[in-house]
């Protein structure tokens, strides 16, 4: 009996789930590109370039990305 509810206690005490928080992005948002900024499609999805870095269009503005 003894056996029973230490191995109940076992099992019930630990749990399988883990919780974990997701990394916190500092994107900063540009509102708005400058003239002569390019347009490049890179498998189908479509990039804004302009100083050598890459942007990714979102409904605030535009977000840096890593290609």
């Amino acid at each position: 009996m003894i056996v029973f509810v230490g191995c109940a206690m076992l099992l019930l005490g630990s749990s399988c789930v883990v919780h974990t928080r997701p990394a916190h992005t500092h994107a900063v948002v540009i509102k708005k590109a400058p003239r002569y900024h390019k347009v490049v499609v890179v498998k189908g999805k479509r990039y804004y370039t302009w100083g050598g870095k890459h942007y990714r269009k979102t409904n605030r503005g535009f977000v840096f990305v890593r290609i």
